[in-house]
C-alpha cells in the first residue's frame, strides 16, 4: 500500500470517527432534551390544568351559589340545583359530577347508570378508592386527586386529574376531571418531532462526511491519475531514447561490420584470388594441394563476407536510410522471402511517405521484420504480402500471410510467448501508433498503424 493510500485511509477513518462520535453526542443530547422537554410539558401541563380544574369548579359554584345563599336544604332546591349543573359541560369528555359526602352518585352526565349508586368503596384499576379520596379531599376543603376512570369519548380507561369541593350545609362533593393521557400524545409528538430533527441533522452531517470523503478520494486519485500520466510519459520517452540508443547502436555496428570487417574479408580474399593466379598450371603434386586449399579459403571467406553482409543489413540497412522506407520494406521482404523459398508481393497505395520522421521509418520497419520473421518461423506460410498507405489521417502497414494462425488470447496470457509481438506494439506504443493482429486457419494479418498528428508530433520534436 502506497503512502498516498494510506494518507488517504486514515483521513477518511477519521471522518468516519468523527461522524460517529457526532451521531452518538447527537443521541445523548437527544436524550436529554427530551427528558427534560417531558418534565417541563408535564409540569406546564399539570400547572395549567390544575388552574383550568380550579376555574370550572369556581364557575360551577357561581351556577348554583344564587340557590345556595337562599338558605334552603329542601329537595326541591336541591333538584333544581342538580338539573343546572347537568347542562354544564365542555367538550365530549369534560363534565361535572356530584356525590354526597356518603358516596351516594348524585349526578354523572356521561355515566347516568351510576346515578344513585354508593361508590363509596369502587376502586380504579390500579386499586385506589377515587370516590372515598375525592369525599375526605372535598371536607378538607378541597383539592386535587389523581385516578383512573372511564373516558366517553374512547370508552376505555385512562389517567385522569380533578379538583373537588364540598358543600358543606348540603353535604355535596362537587368536582370535574380532566384525561392525562393528552399530554402523553401531546410528548409523544414532541419526541417524534425531535427525533426527526435530529435525523435530518444526521442526515446532513452523514451527507458532509460522504462529501468530504468523495473530495478526498476524488483529490487522491486526480493526483495518483496525474502522477501516472506523467510518470507514462516519462516512460514513453524513456523508451524512446532507449529505441533511439538501440537504433544508433546498431547503425554504429553495421558500419564497423561493413567499413571494417566486410573490407577486410574483401582484401582477405582479393590476396587469395592473386595467391592462387600466381600458381603456375603445370605445377606438380604440392601446388595442386595449395591450390585446393586456397579454394577451399576462398569459400569460406565468401561466405563470411555474405554472412558480414546480411548481418549488417539486419542491423540497419544501408536503404532504409538512403532510399526511404518503401525500398527497405520491398527490400527486406523480397530477400528474406525469397531465402526461405515464399513469394512476395509488395503494395504502395496512398502517397509517397516522403520526409517521414527516422523514428516512424525504424519503427515500421522493426515491425515489418518481426512479422516476416513469424510468418518465416511458425506459420508455415507459402505467400506474405506487404502493404503500406499513407492517407490523409494515417499511415498503415500491413504484413499478411496465408499461413495457420495461432491464439492471439493464448499467446498474450503466456509469459514466455509472444515476446516479438510485445514488442511490435511497444514500439508502435512509443510513436503514438497502435498494432492490430487478427489470426485464424487461414492466416495472420499485422496492421501497424500510427496517426498523422503523431508523425507531425515526432516530426516537431525531432
Amino acid at each position: 500500500m502506497t503512502l498516498r493510500l494510506k494518507l488517504m485511509l486514515v483521513a477518511t477513518l477519521t471522518l468516519l470517527l468523527a461522524f460517529s462520535l457526532t451521531a452518538w453526542v447527537l443521541r445523548v443530547q437527544q436524550n436529554k432534551l427530551a427528558e427534560l422537554q417531558q418534565t417541563l410539558v408535564r409540569d406546564a401541563y399539570s400547572q395549567a390544568t390544575r388552574s383550568e380544574l380550579r376555574h370550572q369548579v369556581a364557575l360551577a359554584l357561581s351556577t348554583i351559589s344564587p340557590l345556595y345563599n337562599t338558605g334552603r336544604d329542601d329537595e326541591d332546591i336541591k333538584r333544581l340545583a342538580v338539573q343546572q349543573l347537568v347542562n354544564l359541560d365542555y367538550g365530549p369528555d369534560g363534565y361535572f359530577f356530584l356525590y354526597d359526602y356518603k358516596g351516594v352518585s348524585l349526578m354523572h352526565p356521561r355515566q347516568p347508570e351510576l346515578v344513585g349508586r354508593n361508590l363509596m368503596e369502587m376502586r380504579d384499576a390500579q386499586g385506589r378508592p377515587a370516590i372515598r379520596q375525592m369525599i375526605e379531599r372535598a371536607i378538607a376543603g378541597g383539592g386535587f386527586i389523581e385516578y383512573t376512570w372511564n373516558k366517553p369519548s374512547t370508552n376505555e380507561q385512562r389517567p385522569k386529574i380533578a379538583y373537588v369541593t364540598g358543600l358543606e350545609r348540603w353535604q355535596w362533593m362537587i368536582g370535574t376531571g380532566i384525561y392525562t393521557d393528552e399530554v402523553d400524545k401531546i410528548q409523544q409528538q414532541l419526541a417524534d418531532q425531535l427525533t426527526a430533527s435530529l435525523g435530518s441533522t444526521l442526515r446532513w452531517v452523514g451527507l458532509t462526511t460522504l462529501l468530504s470523503a468523495s473530495f478526498m478520494l476524488a483529490s487522491v486519485l486526480g493526483l495518483s491519475i496525474s502522477e501516472l500520466r506523467s510518470a507514462d510519459a516519462k516512460l514513453t520517452l524513456l523508451a524512446r531514447r532507449l529505441v533511439h540508443s538501440q537504433e544508433d547502436e546498431r547503425a554504429w555496428l553495421s558500419r564497423e561490420l561493413h567499413d571494417g570487417t566486410s573490407q577486410t574479408l574483401v582484401a582477405a580474399k582479393l590476396l587469395t584470388e592473386s595467391a592462387l593466379a600466381r600458381l603456375p598450371a603445370d605445377a606438380d603434386a604440392n601446388a595442386d594441394s595449395v591450390r585446393t586449399m586456397l579454394e577451399r579459403a576462398m569459400a569460406r571467406i565468401g561466405d563470411a563476407l555474405d554472412g558480414v553482409r546480411d548481418i549488417s543489413h539486419r542491423l540497419r540497412p544501408a536503404t532504409l536510410d538512403t532510399l526511404g522506407l518503401t525500398s527497405a520494406l520491398r527490400q527486406l521482404g523480397e530477400d528474406s522471402c525469397s531465402a526461405a523459398g515464399l513469394t512476395f508481393s509488395f503494395e504502395v497505395s496512398g502517397n509517397e511517405p516522403h520526409g517521414l520522421p527516422a523514428e516512424v521509418r525504424t519503427t515500421l520497419f522493426r515491425v515489418a521484420q518481426e512479422a516476416l520473421t513469424n510468418a518465416l518461423k511458425h506459420a508455415q506460410a507459402s505467400h506474405v504480402h506487404m502493404q503500406l498507405h499513407k492517407g490523409g489521417a494515417e499511415i498503415r502497414l500491413t504484413v499478411q500471410d496465408n499461413g495457420h494462425g495461432f491464439s492471439a488470447e493464448a499467446i498474450d496470457r503466456s509469459p514466455k510467448q509472444g515476446i516479438g509481438l510485445r514488442n511490435m506494439r511497444e514500439r508502435m506504443n512509443n510513436v503514438g501508433g497502435g498494432l492490430e493482429l487478427s489470426s485464424d486457419e487461414h492466416g495472420t494479418k499485422v496492421e501497424a498503424t500510427i496517426p498523422r498528428r503523431a508523425v507531425q508530433g515526432l516530426a516537431q520534436s525531432a
